[in-house]
């Protein structure tokens, strides 16, 4: 009789522990597919940060070059300007 309460207990634990390794498999998959669908999702945000730097790096060596342009257009204009005359005295006092 104690060794089919003996055979009865252990039956009933390994029925409870396939139930929680069931279980856990069940979560862990479901933590598995969201962690893939947030790495997907960080990669496609990845992907669009790459472009939008591309393009703001772009811009922003059209606008040095623009910028250089016109400092080049500026220095002539500046050579240009004369300087005013030292006024000369007329008169002298004594």
């Amino acid at each position: 009789m104690t060794s089919q309460k003996a055979w009865a207990k252990l039956a009933v634990a390994v029925m409870l522990s396939l139930s929680l390794t069931a279980c856990k498999d069940t979560k862990t998959l479901q933590e598995n597919e969201q962690l893939k669908a947030q790495v997907a999702e960080l990669q496609k945000e990845n992907g669009q940060l790459g472009n939008n730097l591309e393009t703001v790096t772009a811009a922003r060596d059209s606008l040095a070059r623009e910028n250089e342009e016109l400092k080049a257009a500026m220095k002539p204009r500046v050579a240009k300007r004369s300087k005013p005359k030292a006024s000369s005295r007329k008169r002298r006092r004594r």
